[in-house]
């Protein structure tokens, strides 16, 4: 037999759910098309990388230089 328990955890699932469905329609229509060579070096952007990350427009090795200056600065 379900409890109040029960119903209040489907009743957040639920929520969870929409709110996940909602964030992958909003993506799925305001993602950028993935830059075929990095902005910064010119180098090629891997493809995985632009399936995995839609709109990057650096390559791995200067998005993670990018990451590393943005840590520092943000201290």
């Amino acid at each position: 037999m379900a409890d109040i328990a029960d119903f209040a955890n489907d009743l957040v699932q639920e929520r969870i759910d929409q709110a996940v469905a909602a964030r992958l329609a909003l993506m799925s229509t305001t993602a950028q098309h993935s830059l075929m060579f990095c902005d910064e070096c010119d180098g090629p952007i891997p493809e995985a990388r632009r399936l995995a990350q839609p709109g990057c427009t650096l390559c791995i090795e200067c998005k993670t230089a990018d990451d590393q200056r943005a840590a520092r600065y943000a201290r």
